[in-house]
C-alpha cells in the first residue's frame, strides 16, 4: 500500500467466521510512503476483505487465498501486460479503461506479464494525465512512474478486488534490456519491487522469479527474464542464456516434478514470435520474417529448446506458457516433435502501440489457433477438472475467441 503521509498505517484483515487482525508499520518518505505487510496463517480458498486506514482516511479491498494442493477447486484468472507504452497513457476522458472490463470478470488472480510500466518513453499524448512526460532513470522518477499508472482510479479499483502476481520485462528500465550488462538495471528492479508485492527470499531479497501452487488443478512458474539475460547481441550459443543457470535448473526441475494437473509457465517474451531486430533478437526466437531460422542467429533459441527437450523426454503434460509483449493477442499449438505439444497464450497490450501477427518460429511446429492485432486486450483463464478454457477479450469486455483444451 501507499499511504497518504509520513506516519502509523493500519490494516485489518477479516474473513467470514474468524476473528480480525489487526497489524500497524510506519509509512516513511525514504520509502516513497509505500508500506509492505507480510500476512501468514491466513485460512486457504478463503475471501478475506481488508480496511486500510491512516488518520481518518480509509480504503477496503478483498483477496481470496489459494486452496490446499490436494483441492481440485475450479479457478479462473485474468493476464495481459504492457500499460502506458508508446505515450498512449492515461486519458484524461476515462483513464485506462480496459481495467473496467477486466473488474467485470471476477477471478481468483490477475497476472500481469510485463512492461508495468514504459520508464523509457514519455506520456507526451494529447488527452492523456499530465505527470509522466519524462524518460526515468533515477529512483525517483521511475517510483514516479510507478505512480502515475497506480493513480489511475480504475487500476486502483481493479487491484483492491483482485490478487495480482507482477513480473516486470524490459520497460521497466528500457527497451530490450539485458541485466547482466545494464547499469540501470539495479534501481529498475528496486522501483518494480517497491510497488508490486512480490515475496522475496531471506537469502535472495532481489530474486523475482517464483511458483505459485492454485490447489490440485494448477502450479504457475512466473519467469524473470531480464535479471539474468546475456547481452541480446550475442550470437546464440550453448553459451548464452535469458534465465541464467540457477533460475533455468529451477524451472526444468520445477515443472517436471509438479504435481498439479495443468502447469502454466510465464514468461514475458514469446517463445515462437520474434522481437527486437535480427543483430538483437529479444525473444526466445531468432526466427526471421518468414519464420525461418536466422543465420548467425541472436535469439536464445538453445537454451529455449534445451528446456523444451527436458520437458518432453521427463514425460512433462499439460504444459502451457504465457506471454504478453508483442502488443497482439494469439493463441498457439506447438507440436515440435510428433509426440509432444503444449500451448502458447500471448494477451495485450492493455494501453499500448498496437501490434500484429507475424510468422511463427517453424521449428516449434506452430499452429495459430487465432490472432488479432490493432485492439487493447487481456485473456482469461479458467480451469475445472475436465478441462481448461480460454477466452481473449477486448477492451469493451467482448470475447474475440474461446478455446477449450482436456487435459492428458
Amino acid at each position: 500500500m501507499r499511504a497518504a503521509r509520513a506516519g502509523e498505517v493500519t490494516v485489518e484483515v477479516v474473513a467470514a467466521g474468524a476473528a480480525p487482525r489487526r497489524l500497524t508499520r510506519e509509512a516513511t518518505a525514504a520509502d516513497d510512503l509505500v508500506v509492505r505487510m507480510p500476512l501468514d496463517g491466513l485460512a486457504p480458498a478463503t475471501r478475506h476483505r481488508y480496511t486500510i486506514g491512516q488518520d481518518s482516511e480509509r480504503v477496503d479491498g478483498e483477496f481470496v487465498t489459494a486452496p490446499p494442493p490436494g483441492t481440485a477447486a475450479r479457478l479462473s484468472f485474468l493476464w495481459s501486460g504492457d500499460l502506458g507504452g508508446g505515450g498512449f497513457c492515461r486519458l484524461l476522458d476515462g483513464g485506462y479503461r480496459i481495467f473496467r472490463a477486466m473488474a467485470r470478470r471476477p477471478v481468483d488472480f490477475f497476472l500481469f506479464v510485463g512492461d508495468t510500466i514504459y520508464a523509457d518513453v514519455p506520456c507526451n499524448r494529447p488527452g492523456v494525465v499530465p505527470g509522466a512526460d519524462f524518460v526515468a532513470t533515477t529512483p525517483a522518477q521511475l517510483r514516479a512512474r510507478h505512480r502515475y499508472n497506480r493513480e489511475d482510479p480504475a487500476v486502483q479499483e481493479f487491484l483492491r478486488r483482485t490478487p495480482v502476481y507482477a513480473i516486470w520485462d524490459d520497460h521497466e528500465v528500457r527497451n530490450d534490456f539485458a541485466g547482466s550488462t545494464d547499469p540501470l538495471m539495479p534501481v529498475g528492479r528496486q522501483a518494480f519491487l517497491d510497488y508490486w508485492p512480490v515475496a522475496t527470499a531471506s537469502d535472495d531479497p532481489t530474486r523475482l522469479y517464483r511458483s505459485v501452487r492454485w490447489g490440485r488443478l494448477l502450479e504457475i512458474f512466473i519467469l524473470d527474464t531480464r535479471q539474468y539475460r546475456s547481452d541480446d547481441a550475442e550470437l546464440d550459443g550453448p553459451g548464452k542464456t535469458m534465465l541464467g543457470a540457477a533460475q533455468r535448473r529451477w524451472l526444468v526441475d520445477g515443472v517436471t516434478a509438479s504435481t498439479a494437473l495443468w502447469k502454466v509457465v510465464v514468461t514475458s517474451v514469446p517463445l515462437a514470435v520474434p522481437t527486437g531486430r535480427p543483430a538483437r533478437r529479444d525473444s526466445w526466437t531468432d526466427a526471421n520474417v518468414f519464420g525461418m531460422p536466422a543465420e548467425s542467429g541472436t535469439g536464445f533459441v538453445t537454451e529455449r529448446d534445451a528446456i523444451l527437450k527436458a520437458f518432453r523426454t521427463r514425460g512433462v503434460k499439460n504444459l502451457v506458457f504465457l506471454a504478453a509483449d508483442v502488443h497482439h493477442a494469439e493463441l498457439i499449438r506447438h507440436h515440435p516433435t510428433s509426440d509432444w505439444s503444449f500451448h502458447e497464450f500471448i494477451a495485450g497490450p492493455l494501453s499500448a502501440t498496437l501490434g500484429r501477427p507475424r510468422p511463427l518460429d517453424m521449428r516449434l511446429g506452430s499452429r495459430t489457433l487465432f490472432a488479432q492485432g490493432g485492439v487493447y486486450n487481456f485473456g482469461e483463464v479458467t480451469i475445472e477438472p475436465a478441462q481448461l478454457a480460454v477466452r481473449l477479450i477486448d477492451e469493451q469486455g467482448s470475447v474475440m475467441f474461446t478455446h477449450t483444451i482436456g487435459p492428458e
